[in-house]
């Protein structure tokens, strides 16, 4: 039936451009974009993915930042203990050439001081960020010698955040102690007094920093407390060397949680880009198509328009 009040022809052909208007709109959006899904209502559930997705490679992106700050200071702490051991080393070669007979002990010394206070020069100065983890102060409130480096950042599946930390035990690697002078009682590794066989004691002993051989003789007696001079420089050597260690081991486990955590970075940014980015190639090809589809619905509509003409020709 032909009507001149409802063209139902003209009617499906503006229904059918008006889709083909919205589907080119949708496409022109991702190709614009690059996503498929941008908002939520183009799909919730990738949509709340993908953004939780995102924050959390945020957070990523500090842990690394923070690993960066440890290592940093690690490493800074490392070159101090290594530049020392250095040092230590040749205080005790030239306690070992005092003790042959004869040597002048006063220009010996004059040697060992100079090298002691350089010692103390490459402690004080090993700050980064305003950390030192060589030359400290115990007694300060506070203090404490576990140093924690944020190192990940998890979400279980209930939702909840954690974040994961290194720790590095710098007990055993600090060379000054500030409270040791004050109490009296065992500091760091190079400030702390020494007893006959080398080993740390509270009282009645001489620290690396304070060995003085200016005034030994060639007597049996000053040979003896040059040999336990020795001994203690050769105790806080071997002390240095186990927590230069030590700082190794973190250094490499803080750059293998830096290179994981990059790796997972790119990893959570491919997945939720399979999620939400838009394939570019089938979009253009689908524009296209959509634009021919456009065209021929608006020749369709002018058709189905002019299909009521033909009902004039019947009352001429």
């Amino acid at each position: 039936m032909s009507s001149i009040n409802t063209n139902i022809s003209a009617m499906t052909a503006l229904q059918s451009l008006q889709q083909t208007a919205k589907d080119l709109l949708t496409t022109q959006n991702q190709i614009s974009t690059g996503l498929k899904v941008a908002s939520a209502s183009d799909n919730a559930a990738y949509w709340s993915i993908a953004t939780t997705m995102r924050s959390d490679n945020d957070a990523l992106s500090t842990v690394q930042d923070a690993l960066g700050l440890g290592k940093g200071t690690v490493d800074v702490a490392y070159n101090a203990l290594n530049q020392s051991i250095t040092l230590v080393s040749q205080i005790k070669q030239k306690l070992t050439a005092a003790a042959a007979p004869g040597v002048d002990r006063t220009k010996v010394q004059s040697e060992i001081t100079q090298l002691q206070q350089q010692l103390k020069g490459i402690a004080d100065t090993a700050n980064f960020s305003g950390q030192n983890w060589v030359s400290v102060d115990s007694s300060v409130s506070g203090y404490s010698a576990t140093k924690a480096i944020v190192s990940s950042f998890a979400r279980t599946t209930s939702g909840a955040v954690s974040i994961g930390t290194i720790s590095v035990d710098t007990s055993k690697s600090v060379l000054f102690d500030a409270s040791t002078a004050t109490s009296g009682a065992a500091g760091g590794i190079l400030d702390s007094q020494r007893g006959t066989t080398g080993a740390i004691v509270t009282t009645g002993g001489t620290s690396v920093m304070n060995i003085d051989i200016s005034k030994l003789t060639d007597s049996s007696t000053d040979q003896t407390t040059l040999t336990q001079y020795i001994a203690g420089v050769d105790s806080a050597f071997q002390e240095m060397t186990s927590a230069a260690t030590n700082l190794g081991a973190a250094q490499t486990r803080i750059s293998l949680q830096t290179s994981f955590i990059s790796s997972l970075r790119d990893t959570i940014t491919t997945g939720v880009s399979q999620l939400v980015d838009a394939d570019m190639n089938q979009e253009s090809t689908k524009l296209q198509a959509l634009q021919v589809k456009q065209q021929l619905g608006v020749q369709a509509l002018s058709i189905a328009n002019q299909s009521s003409q033909s009902i004039l020709s019947l009352f001429r």
